[in-house]
């Protein structure tokens, strides 16, 4: 299992390793995602552009990767 705290990442940094956990290239992703370009995903990984949480999610579900939140009390 891996396991990450996204808390500790900057929201590029923590779609970069979502996708490393997929395995796919970055022009695999984009054309998985069939709206971005390779160049579109690593404008998203070196934190130039901005992603929709819908686009983590759609990633997640097709790879089965989990998004858990949890709160300490």
């Amino acid at each position: 299992m891996m396991r990450m705290v996204a808390n500790e990442y900057e929201p590029h940094e923590t779609f970069k390793i979502i996708r490393e956990w997929t395995g796919l290239t970055q022009e695999q992703l984009a054309h998985e995602l069939n709206r971005r370009s390779r160049h579109g995903i690593k404008n998203i990984e070196a934190g130039n552009t901005r992603f929709y949480y819908e686009t983590l999610l759609e990633i997640c579900k097709k790879h089965n990767i989990k998004i858990v939140f949890e709160k300490d009390n």
